[in-house]
């Protein structure tokens, strides 16, 4: 391809999106160039303060935990007050407990806060993705997704190198990059993202076909559950995210107790957040229009046994190889399932709806560190990798049976989001927050 080709697709990628997506996309890419506690936690306490990785595993469960605890409360709080204050306080609380985190000595107060940093850092996820659905087209959406999955990495695959040569000599100054960061992060929210939350009577008849069904005010937390269909694509994200979070949680240990330094770490997973840097585009553009039960399938199966090869990883450059695998199903599966939440989602109810699929995540990042912490612990890494092999086969399969099931890309009836929709005035006090319709 010619030098002119690649400058006319990656033109093609990001022209037509609106302003506000490219705040927003600002704003994440910001956020994750502070990325340090989620990524270097295990190495702080087992190497920095000599826990033993259940430990370990024991405070990434309760970081975990916090995010299970916010999900869908911040995700009532997105359809009830709106996506801009929602994140804003998320970013916010976030700042200060992550700094607080870094002054912690005792073993309970680290736990503690612990939860406190994942309860905040969580609480902005479901607002992120509301506010893009709210004011991307649809047919842009897989694109917009991707655009911002890839500002994720880019900030990953900065941070991921820089904090590991930092944490060499200082973890307390991670903690604080990342709490300084955040408020920039905050700031943006403040300055420049203007309130998207459609008006009640905008989303009255319905959302994307394969929703939920319910009409505008009527979707409550109970609509959710009570969508089949929706929540196997829940159950599913859960067994991917249970792989995934072990590049953050089983791969540092296992390097770790294999002898390499936080350093060699930070070089091998920053191929992750490079290679979606370098190919998430050019990948999207190739699966934007594809049949999603098919990429879903592969992505499940990539990611699963990508993991399951670290069992066989010796030098560096080999760990960086099965880093490489299980990140193709990332640029996959990221855009990909984003957008079919989406798809299965009533307007009013996107704040719902992505607060019970980020809850997803959250769960698994309350197991996956107790999983990971244990089996290293009883039986050795290598079952920890072959754990991963079986999740991603099961995840696959439930993919395929699942998918049989939904209407393919395009074949929905139209989503009653199509145009955009009417910006709600914002709603003032705690108990608009507090209650759930």
């Amino acid at each position: 391809m010619s030098a002119g080709s690649l400058i006319r697709a990656a033109r093609e990628s990001v022209e037509g999106l609106p302003r506000a997506f490219w705040w927003l996309w600002a704003s994440t890419l910001v956020n994750r160039l502070g990325a340090f506690v989620a990524t270097f936690m295990a190495l702080y306490l087992t190497l920095e303060r000599g826990y033993s990785a259940s430990f370990a595993g024991l405070v990434a469960a309760l970081h975990g935990l916090g995010g299970v605890v916010s999900s869908l409360a911040a995700g009532v709080m997105t359809d009830r007050l709106g996506r801009r204050p929602t994140m804003l306080a998320a970013n916010l609380a976030t700042a200060g407990s992550v700094a607080l985190l870094g002054f912690m000595e005792h073993p309970a107060a680290i736990a503690a806060v612990a939860m406190l940093v994942g309860m905040a850092s969580n609480a902005s996820r479901p607002a992120v993705s509301a506010m893009l659905a709210d004011i991307v087209p649809p047919e842009d959406r897989v694109r917009a997704f991707a655009l911002n999955y890839w500002a994720i990495n880019l900030g990953f695959a900065i941070s991921s190198v820089a904090a590991g040569f930092v944490a060499e000599y200082s973890y307390l100054a991670g903690f604080l990059g990342e709490a300084a960061l955040t408020l920039v992060c905050a700031v943006l929210v403040y300055v420049k993202l203007p309130e998207s939350r459609p008006a009640a009577e905008a989303g009255a008849g319905g959302g994307a076909a394969g929703g939920a069904g319910a009409a505008g005010p009527e979707v409550s937390l109970g609509t959710v559950l009570r969508d089949g269909r929706f929540m196997g694509v829940v159950g599913l994200s859960f067994l991917i995210s249970m792989i995934f979070m072990q590049g953050s949680v089983g791969l540092p240990v296992a390097m770790g107790a294999a002898g390499f330094t936080p350093g060699e770490y930070g070089l091998a997973i920053c191929v992750n957040g490079v290679m979606i840097v370098l190919l998430q585009i050019p990948v999207t553009r190739f699966i934007e229009h594809r049949d999603p039960r098919r990429l879903l399938v592969l992505s499940a199966l990539l990611a699963g046994w990508g993991f399951a090869l670290t069992a066989f990883a010796g030098p560096l450059w080999a760990y960086a190889l099965t880093v490489a695998v299980w990140t193709l199903a990332e640029i996959v599966n990221s855009p990909t399932q984003m957008e079919l939440v989406v798809r299965l989602s009533p307007v009013q109810g996107r704040g719902r709806y992505q607060g019970m699929y980020t809850m997803s995540w959250s769960v698994a990042a309350l197991v996956a560190p107790l999983m990971a912490g244990y089996v290293v612990d009883e039986f050795g890494a290598a079952w920890l990798w072959g754990s991963a092999g079986v999740l991603g086969t099961v995840a696959a399969g439930g993919y395929w049976l699942l998918m049989r099931r939904l209407p393919a890309r395009g074949a929905a009836a139209a989503e009653s989001a199509a145009a955009p929709v009417k910006p709600a005035p914002a709603r003032a006090g705690a108990a608009a927050a507090a209650a759930d319709a």
